[in-house]
């Protein structure tokens, strides 16, 4: 199974067909996806389920249906374990960004990470989830998919909002501070921490 959000509504891939009660099911194969993400954005349809026969598949056959961006982005950990956060658009996240041509979805998250927030000596230490989420640009739907990955740092420098991407604060926080953070951010986000 896997979880698509439009904004913090899921689109759950599926292969197991249920009776429908604060949700709709679908056919992967035949859906009109605009149909129903117009759905989840303007109807009070807690989530949405598109059922495919072989899991195998679901993922696959669901990013062919509109544009992909791909993109990496860091959960990265100081020496004193607390996470790096990015405030943007009126809600905390974590940073992440566009990957480039020629560059490893590796080198994409740290590049990002360093970008958004001025933090370096960057080190990866494994891949977490791959996060799916909606969103429009132009006038056009697109998936993006998140590479996320563990990091750690013993940086201990100024941290830098890179303002020109909507960043208005960066900040390391402890365990209680995310916990509220939290509270404010989106569910992609929260399936990380």
């Amino acid at each position: 199974m896997h979880k698509v959000f439009v904004g913090d509504k899921p689109i759950i891939l599926t292969t197991v067909v249920e009776q429908e009660t604060n949700f709709k099911n679908y056919l992967l194969n035949t859906v009109n996806l605009r149909k129903v993400i117009k759905e989840l954005n303007t109807t009070s349809i807690k989530e949405v389920r598109l059922i495919h026969k072989n899991k195998d598949k679901l993922l696959k056959k669901f990013l062919k249906k509109m544009p992909n961006v791909v993109a990496g982005g860091g959960k990265v950990y100081n020496e004193n374990r607390d996470i790096l956060f990015i405030y943007r658009n009126d809600k905390w996240d974590l940073p992440k960004g566009k990957a480039e041509r020629r560059e490893t979805i590796e080198e994409t998250a740290i590049r990002e990470v360093t970008e958004e927030t001025g933090v370096n000596g960057l080190e990866i230490v494994k891949p977490i989830e791959t996060t799916y989420h909606i969103f429009k640009r132009n006038g056009r739907h697109r998936i993006k998919v998140t590479y996320w990955f563990e990091m750690k740092t013993s940086f201990k420098g100024n941290l830098y909002a890179q303002e020109e991407e909507g960043i208005t604060k960066v900040e390391w926080l402890n365990k209680e501070q995310t916990e509220e953070a939290l509270q404010n951010s989106y569910a992609n986000i929260k399936l990380l921490i």
